[in-house]
């Protein structure tokens, strides 16, 4: 499996940005697909962005088509989430997830999981 640290959250008004970034260590990150998923209180874990080994693939949740874009650096094993328009519903632990398997969408298509950044956007 690979290691997984997300940066970049925290608190932001509405109408506004952030950048989340993950870290990867232990494995070749190439090899791996890669997602963002968020969780917000009382809600499951859902799929926001992914993106496929070399970065030409990418997918997105209908919620922030237009939004949100993710990108990878596989040079430097990092990908990134960037948010713009930022809307109190955006309000989540954002999650950085890797997948041996593909580019998809469900939690179970990815094998290794990150501890989480919070993003709070007030209104």
């Amino acid at each position: 499996q690979v290691q997984l640290v997300e940066s970049g959250g925290g608190l932001v008004q509405a109408g506004g940005s952030l950048r989340l970034s993950c870290a990867a260590s232990g494995r070749t990150f190439s090899a791996y697909a890669m997602g963002w998923f968020r969780q917000a209180p009382g809600k499951e874990r859902e799929f926001v962005a992914g993106i496929s080994r070399t970065g030409v693939n990418k997918n997105y949740a209908d919620s922030v088509k237009g939004r949100f874009s993710i990108s990878r650096d596989n040079a430097n094993n990092r990908v990134y989430l960037r948010m713009n328009s930022l809307k109190p519903e955006d309000t989540a632990v954002y999650y950085c997830a890797a997948s041996e398997l593909r580019l998809g969408v469900r939690r179970d298509e990815y094998d290794s999981w990150g501890q989480g950044t919070q993003v709070t956007v007030s209104s």
